[in-house]
């Protein structure tokens, strides 16, 4: 595969954008095709907690977590809801999701890939903020996680898995987490915090600074949403979108929770689902946290931005259609306003804002990265659930990599799409 090829790229998220300033710093000329801003409100960057957390190597299912499900299904509420009138159709997802945290060890297995993929990220988002010219929306100062003992650190089967990958952490008594986090409810009594991890200030616009940078060092633009591909044996011809085809040598599938539609198109029908999340965010907030944090009781990121505080977390299973349930925002603000309780429990709804997306996941909790099977000149680059914008500066470099032909960085495997066809 040589350089100097025309690449197409399906998706202008935080995935679709750094692989095309990637690509072009491969010598390829690239096209980003999006029906949407980059950074706007509907995408899944826009929403994202603004975590830059190297250390989350652990999938949303682990063992014994399809004794939960029946609770799933009755509380549409609970920090995983499962709607009954999607469930005939989420249900062939939900088996392979249950059985891939079936075992410790399957779950290690990917603590073990997502290591590789998120190690180094906020170092790797740094850069590319740099020369998008907005590096103070990346900062690398740690996060911190809060639990109401230090049992529930213990019992934890993550953290013992993050040790095992080499995450290390700094552990806080209560007295220590009250000097650092004065406003924080005293019921939280023991916590961690990661040094190497980051946030991002504002997700939105660090992704609308990275197209502006890409669109600036020569990526073309195209407002469309691509519908199909279009092969000749297995040579690529074009990508197919609403408005026309665009002719190209190469194409990124990076559709985030959409993609599933242009990899059926090619023979390859991957279980991807979208795990919809939602946030919540106080504009000029009285109290907060000094540092961002998880609380692991409410499985909800507390983050400053330059907006406000955000508070993101949950998930519900309904599908790409389904109006969003709003309560569930709700209730992200209440665990917020519990966790700081010098948070007024009437703040003006005028200050609150909601926000509600798609999280393209796989079942295993890990994207899939690599080629279709039906020609090379397809790569893939979606799935990644809960790391979509901590995993995509690496993803972004993989996908070059592969656009070229060249050895990927890290061992692709544990990502290939092949491993559910």
């Amino acid at each position: 595969m040589a350089a100097g090829r025309h690449v197409a790229i399906i998706g202008a998220g935080a995935v679709g954008v750094i692989s095309a300033i990637e690509a072009l710093r491969e010598g390829h000329r690239v096209t980003l095709i999006d029906p949407g801003e980059p950074g706007g409100e509907q995408a899944a960057s826009y929403g994202n907690a603004g975590w830059l957390s190297s250390h989350s190597v652990i999938p949303p299912a682990e063992p014994g977590i399809w004794k939960k499900v029946p609770g799933y299904l009755m509380d549409p509420l609970g920090p995983l809801a499962i709607r009954w009138s999607y469930l005939p159709k989420a249900l062939p997802w939900l088996v392979k999701y249950l059985l891939s945290g079936w075992t410790e060890a399957r779950v290690e297995k990917t603590a073990f890939a997502l290591r590789d993929l998120l190690r180094d990220a906020p170092l790797l988002h740094r850069k590319l903020a740099e020369e998008a010219g907005v590096s103070e929306l990346i900062e690398r100062n740690g996060v911190m996680h809060v639990f109401p003992s230090r049992v529930n650190f213990d019992n934890d089967l993550g953290w013992r898995l993050r040790k095992k990958v080499g995450v290390e952490w700094m552990e806080l008594n209560a007295d220590e987490m009250r000097q650092r986090e004065p406003d924080l409810h005293p019921r939280y009594t023991f916590g961690v915090v990661v040094e190497e991890a980051g946030r991002c200030r504002d997700p939105g616009a660090y992704v609308a600074a990275l197209a502006n940078h890409a669109i600036a060092s020569g990526v073309t633009h195209v407002r469309a949403k691509a519908t199909g591909l279009r092969l000749n044996g297995d040579k690529l011809v074009a990508v197919l979108t609403e408005t026309g085809e665009i002719a190209c040598d190469a194409a990124v599938v990076a559709a985030g929770a959409r993609s599933k539609q242009l990899t059926a198109s090619v023979g390859d029908p991957l279980p991807l689902e979208t795990e919809r999340g939602y946030h919540v965010m106080i504009e000029n907030p009285e109290s907060g946290p000094r540092s961002s944090m998880m609380a692991s009781d409410a499985k909800m990121v507390v983050n400053w931005t330059n907006k406000g505080l955000r508070a993101a977390g949950t998930v519900e299973i309904a599908g790409l259609e389904a109006a969003p349930n709003w309560k569930r925002a709700e209730i992200l603000r209440n665990h917020l306003i519990s966790m700081f309780p010098k948070l007024p429990k009437d703040i003006p709804p005028s200050r609150i804002k909601t926000w509600f997306g798609h999280r393209p996941s796989m079942p295993d909790g890990r994207p899939c990265i690599g080629y279709a099977r039906a020609s090379r000149d397809i790569v893939y680059a979606f799935g990644h659930g809960h790391v979509g914008l901590v995993g995509s500066a690496r993803t972004g470099r993989l996908i070059a990599q592969l656009l070229s032909g060249k050895a990927p960085e890290i061992p692709l495997a544990p990502f290939a799409p092949e491993r559910f066809l």
